[in-house]
């Protein structure tokens, strides 16, 4: 028996937003980051709302990149305070998933930060508040998904935690907010979600209910992504919509080793000034993955299916994978992302000097493999990686050589 979860309700399409003005409730507060929905106007647009409707509004603001377990615990603490009914996270994913972690230990703060890490393990919500999330970027799908990314900087490692019981109630997929994204975050977002919807068809967790929500998301991300980062408006919309799709199918299919190596790396050289961007870690990652699950059988057909349904073609499976892979190096190149840690985090591109120097790579390899096998989607994944071929396949992440084991 499988399970399929969504929100109860989805509101899509510009100007979507007004929606909050219908919920029902005493208190709301609203969980933001940094000054984008604020200098925008969406942050009071979306208190008016509310206030519309008939609640009490507080803001708990700053909600910080990459949210750490400190502004998790400070956030629940502020909800004990208020007592909402209703928890409200806007902005990119973010904000979205600290509000998650927080609504957890709001409603039950008994809980423990390793608690929350207990995979399909946490307790009961809705007791106390509802929940409705609504992006402003194009990637994460947070708003549609059973997951949240917390980082814990003193471990230097960030931590899925995954429950249906944290999938948003509501989510307002409104495309106004999306067109105030920086062309940079237009490509890592867009490659996130690229890199979901493939995952998730190629999951050992996929199924009827997932497979056309990912191929339909693989397409509209390959016709509007590149025209997105170039600013058109129209492809901004809909890979806001596409990004939702993708989501709706990994948050039920799963995802697989590019995301555990990409939870694994991103903050684990924080000491040495380089955080490395989720999108751009997948985006990495994500050709060499590839080469190495198609050893697997099931997963080198579902591969060769991508590249036909996408319209990339190749004249056998094995120039199909190659050919896909030749494409998503070509999509990173398009929107400026690296091919490697090795060039990674440079001013100029590529760069001639990676942020993440070499003997420190080396140094910390291992255990960065080891907490990759370890990482909760690493289990979804088509070719289950022992702790060398982990650390291979990292080394070629960081060196951009070619995957052949």
């Amino acid at each position: 028996m499988a399970r399929f979860t969504l929100p109860r309700d989805l509101y899509h399409g510009k100007g979507s937003l007004e929606n909050l003005k219908n919920l029902k409730g005493k208190k709301a507060i609203v969980c933001v980051g940094g000054s984008a929905m604020k200098k925008f106007g969406f942050l009071d647009r979306a208190v008016n709302y509310l206030k519309e409707a008939g609640m009490e509004v507080e803001l708990f603001e700053g909600i910080e990149p990459d949210p750490s377990v400190e502004t998790v615990m400070r956030g629940a603490e502020a909800m004990l305070k208020f007592e909402p009914d209703w928890i409200v996270a806007m902005g990119g994913g973010s904000p979205i998933d600290a509000a998650k972690a927080m609504w957890i230990k709001y409603e039950h703060p008994e809980c423990t930060f390793e608690d929350m890490c207990k995979i399909f393990g946490i307790p009961e919500l809705r007791k106390k508040a509802h929940f409705c999330a609504i992006p402003s970027t194009s990637g994460t799908a947070t708003e549609v998904t059973a997951f949240s990314i917390i980082t814990d900087y003193s471990k230097g490692i960030k931590y899925p935690l995954a429950d249906f019981e944290i999938t948003p109630d509501i989510a307002i997929v409104d495309s106004d907010l999306a067109e105030t994204m920086p062309e940079k975050l237009v490509a890592h977002t867009g490659m996130d979600a690229l890199t979901h919807a493939i995952e998730a068809y190629v999951s050992t967790a996929n199924c009827d209910y997932t497979d056309p929500l990912a191929l339909h998301a693989m397409t509209m991300i390959k016709a509007d992504l590149v025209d997105s980062y170039k600013g058109d408006k129209d492809a901004r919309a809909k890979m806001h919509n596409a990004q939702c799709l993708a989501g709706m199918a990994f948050s039920n299919a799963l995802l697989g080793i590019v995301h555990s190596m990409a939870h694994k790396t991103g903050a684990v050289f924080e000491d040495q000034g380089a955080h490395i961007i989720h999108g751009a870690a997948n985006a990495m990652y994500l050709p060499k993955v590839i080469a190495f699950n198609a050893k697997d059988a099931t997963a080198a057909k579902r591969y060769a299916y991508i590249s036909d349904y996408m319209g990339i073609g190749g004249a056998s499976e094995g120039e199909k994978i190659a050919n896909l892979i030749k494409y998503l190096r070509g999509m990173n190149d398009s929107l400026r992302i690296p091919h490697g840690i090795g060039t990674y985090g440079a001013d100029s591109f590529p760069a001639e000097k990676s942020f993440v120097p070499e003997n420190i790579f080396l140094e910390r390899l291992p255990e960065i493999a080891k907490n990759a096998i370890a990482d909760a989607c690493t289990g979804s994944n088509p070719r289950q990686p022992k702790q060398e071929e982990m650390e291979k396949l990292l080394k070629c992440c960081y060196y951009d050589t070619e995957v052949d084991f």
